[in-house]
Parts: structure tokens; sequence; C-alpha cells
């Protein structure tokens, strides 16, 4: 065998080397300054912001531990240790709530702890999601790994996850989510060029082979109209095109350059586009849709919060000026 037929070999090898082995790890990277929500994120992180009566952040490491992950790796920042503590058993308000006989309330202050193991690292300076994705090497090793944003979760009824891990253990590459979007809203998101993907990769979800990926483009330059949205699942070599990624959009290391560098080196890239309900609570008015939306979903205040809402948006529309 030639020299360098063994090299093709030893990097297909090297491709494949986490194929049929399932993500068991997540990581959160959590370390943003979240300005666009001050003041009140000056003391309370934007990732424990309630939505109806459990934070962001809650719902996120529920959706992780509802696809099979076990063990969640938290990447915060300077003044954020509330969100470890949420997380963490509080003995004294449980044998208050057991004392009262509200078993209700205090089965929902054990659940955070009995989701997962959750792990914590601190991001000193937040320089770029891919920055923030470097500090869990040590912690998931060179093992696959998934990565949720901490500002967004999918509807419990229609998971993304799942096929995800799934799609990840089959071809041992990148997986990415991706929703389609406007053409003015592309400039907002990473754009991928995409091609057909082979057929039966994972039953039920609908996957597109990734060929390319463009940061923030212009509509007139964006490849097509699939968005990456905060859900990834990637091998352990994502570290080492890290190292190898010089800083790009806001002078950051972007995870999608270093991912852009395994697509040109070979490595299989997959999405799978998701059409289920995306909660974005990344800014006010994504926050505020997902607060009303869940609210009007749950069946102690819905009805009575739905008619609420009719009742004020019917006498709002009416005012003058």
């Amino acid at each position: 065998m030639s020299e360098s037929a063994v090299a093709v070999t030893l990097d297909e090898d090297a491709n494949h080397a986490n194929t049929g082995r399932r993500a068991v790890k997540a990581v959160i990277p959590a370390a943003g300054l979240a300005t666009r929500f001050l003041p009140a994120t000056k003391a309370v992180p934007k990732e424990l912001l309630p939505v109806v009566d459990r934070p962001v952040l809650q719902y996120i490491v529920e959706e992780a531990a509802a696809a099979g992950i076990s063990d969640v790796l938290l990447i915060t920042g300077r003044g954020k240790t509330s969100m470890v503590d949420h997380f963490d058993r509080q003995p004294y308000l449980e044998s208050r709530l057991e004392e009262k006989g509200d078993t209700e309330r205090l089965a929902a202050v054990r659940r955070p702890s009995e989701l997962a193991e959750i792990y914590t690292c601190r991001q000193g300076e937040p320089l770029g999601l891919g920055h923030a994705v470097s500090y869990a090497e040590s912690h998931v090793g060179g093992e696959s790994f998934a990565v949720l944003l901490g500002d967004e979760f999918m509807d419990e009824t229609a998971p993304l996850l799942p096929a995800m891990l799934d799609l990840q253990a089959k071809t041992g590459g990148i997986v990415l989510a991706f929703i389609e979007v406007k053409p003015e809203e592309t400039k907002r998101y990473g754009i991928a060029s995409v091609e057909p993907a082979e057929a039966g990769l994972v039953e039920g979800a609908e996957v597109v082979k990734v060929t390319g990926l463009v940061e923030k483009p212009k509509a007139d330059q964006a490849p097509s109209n699939l968005a990456v949205v905060g859900r990834y699942v990637l091998p352990g070599k994502i570290f080492d095109a890290i190292r190898r990624t010089k800083p790009g959009s806001g002078n950051e290391i972007q995870l999608t350059d270093a991912m852009g560098l395994l697509l040109d080196e070979g490595v299989p890239a997959h999405g799978i586009i998701y059409r289920g309900l995306r909660y974005d609570t990344g800014m006010p008015l994504g926050y505020l849709q997902a607060v009303v939306q869940l609210a009007c979903q749950r069946d102690d205040l819905g009805p009575e919060f739905r008619q609420w809402l009719g009742e004020f948006v019917g006498g709002f529309g009416g005012r003058s000026g």
C-alpha cells in the first residue's frame, strides 16, 4: 500500500473514530454578559430568568436529560455561581415544605438536582462560542458531545436532540440543527450550504448533508435559508480545530469557523431541519413570547390566563394613540 493510501485510510479511521457511540455528555456555554436584558441581568444570570416558574436553564437541562444525557458541564463566568446553586439540594427549604405537606412544591424543588450530574468551569473572558466550547476539552476528552446554547430550548413534545445524537453516532462527524429563516434574517445566523443526504440515516428526521458554513451572510450572499441554531453534536477533534481557528466575526473565536475547518479536512457534517416549536429567549421579545406561550399551555394557569390575555389584547387594540 502506498504512503498516500495509508494516509487516506488513517484519515477515514479518524473521521469515524466515534461512530456507533452515542454522546452522553452535554456542554452549555453560559458565560455571556446578557446586555440585552440589563439591568435585570446585572446580578441575575440571564439563564435563570423565569419562564413562568422554571428558569430557562432548567428547561435546557431537562431537554438534555430527556435525550439520555446524564452529564452536563456549564461554562460560566463571573457572578454566575447561582446557576450551579439552582441544581443543588436545598435541605432547609425541602424540610420546611415537607413539614407543611407540600409534596408538589417539594418535588419541584428537588427535580433540578435529579436531572443530571452538573459540573462547571469558568471562562475568564467571553471571547466567542468557539472559545467557550474549548473549555470543555478536559471534561469530555476525545468523545463526542452535545452543545446546547443557554438561551433557547425546544418544545418537549417535539424533541430534536435524540435524533441529533443518533445521527452523530452513525456518522461520527458534526451534526447541526437547522431552521428555515427569511432572507432578511440570514445576517443573524450561521448559514449552511447543503445537498441531499443518504436516505434513512435517522427515521423521521429531515436530514441534509452540509457542504459549507458561512457566518452571518447578507441575504444576497447566503448559500441557503437554513440557519444554524443552538444545538450541536460534535466530535472530540473539534478542540484541535478550535486551537487552529483565528479570531473571526467580532474578533472572537467562532465555532462556525472551527467546524468549517473540519469540513474542509473531510469530516462529515449533517444537519436536521427542525420544524417544531423553538423558544428563543436570547432577546426580550422572544423571552416574553416564550413566557406567554408556555403559560397558555399550562393546565393550572392556561384557561384563566388565556381568557385574561384575550380580554387584555382586545381592550388594548381598541385604545387610541
